[in-house]
């Protein structure tokens, strides 16, 4: 069941398929389309409640091919289950299109309360309502790794964006750090505020461990290196089996802080460097980085600034922006 699960969602034929049943050393359950909870027999001691979500994105492919090899593992019994899993495939229509949404971003859609209408909004609340059950009926040292692709290339091609949160709680232990090196991950961009991604309502609502995690570059199925995602498969691995991860060098990493978000605030509104400049592409004290009609233009002052996530086409009132510029290690 477990090793087609993710075709079978994708095509639609997952309907008369059994709603649970068992795998090597566990049982499995879904709960809605593209929502799968594994549960081992026994739980071993280091086991951490973990989410895994990929696809919130419909075109970043590498994450749900990843997802995939590590539900045959589990299932062939060549990964032995050791700790609760909740494995999601987020946003199935957009992914069926190969794009990036169908009428809105998914991933800025997380957040109690949520009033607006149509095919995402509701896929939000379902997938916030998976979440808050998991973790009500597993929370031990609770995880959520958000597994994404940048649209654009990058300085660092696999780093992780580590949701905002308030005063102590935000400051995570430095063996996070190492966990992050020895996954291959090779910067970290600490936000400024909320975001209202999926991995930050994890973080916020319940004080778990979060991260989005870019890793590489967006490509269609097949064509995506997953060599070079090595050192995440043997994380996924190890999460998996209940097993503590292996321990990188933390000086591997580059640290950044968000200093500045720009927002698209009129029609009007356009970057001024080039449509396919890379994440963390630094520019000079003095630089023009943006223009809006409302908002007047964005000069680069004090000291450089680095763009992540640049997008001058994105809606009305969303972010087209982030710089940022570096920073120590926290903790």
């Amino acid at each position: 069941m477990l090793d087609d699960w993710l075709s079978a969602t994708l095509d639609g034929s997952v309907a008369g398929r059994p709603a649970s049943g068992r795998l090597p050393g566990g049982r499995y359950r879904l709960h809605g389309e593209g929502i799968l909870e594994l549960v081992p027999d026994v739980a071993a001691s280091d086991a951490r409640s973990v989410v895994i979500s990929a696809g919130i994105h419909g075109n970043e492919t590498a994450p749900i091919e990843l997802v995939g090899e590590l539900l045959a593992a589990l299932e062939a019994g060549r990964v032995a289950l050791g700790a609760p899993l909740l494995v999601i495939l987020g946003n199935i229509p957009s992914i069926r299109a190969q794009t990036r949404f169908v009428t809105t971003n998914l991933n800025r859609l997380f957040r109690r309360g949520l009033d607006q209408e149509g095919e995402e909004p509701e896929r939000a609340r379902a997938l916030m309502h998976a979440v808050d059950s998991f973790f009500a009926r597993h929370h031990h040292c609770p995880l959520h790794l958000d597994l994404h692709t940048a649209i654009r290339d990058s300085r660092y091609p696999r780093f992780a964006v580590e949701p905002y949160t308030e005063g102590e709680a935000g400051t995570q232990p430095r063996s996070a750090w190492r966990a992050l090196a020895a996954a291959g991950m090779q910067a970290v961009l600490l936000q400024h505020r909320h975001s209202w991604t999926f991995s930050h309502y994890s973080r916020h609502y319940h004080a778990a461990e979060a991260y989005t995690l870019e890793l590489g570059k967006v490509r269609p199925f097949g064509a995506n290196d997953l060599d070079a995602l090595d050192g995440m498969r043997s994380w996924l691995a190890t999460l998996a089996q209940g097993v503590p991860p292996a321990g990188g060098d933390v000086a591997d990493l580059r640290f950044f802080q968000v200093a500045f978000e720009l927002m698209r605030t009129s029609d009007a509104f356009r970057l001024t460097f080039a449509e396919d400049v890379a994440n963390f592409s630094e520019f000079a004290v003095g630089e023009r980085l943006a223009e809006d009609e409302k908002a007047g233009p964005f000069v680069v002052e004090e000291a450089p600034l680095s763009v992540v996530f640049p997008n001058a086409q994105v809606e009305l009132g969303a972010r087209a922006v982030l710089l940022v510029r570096p920073c120590d290690v926290p903790g």
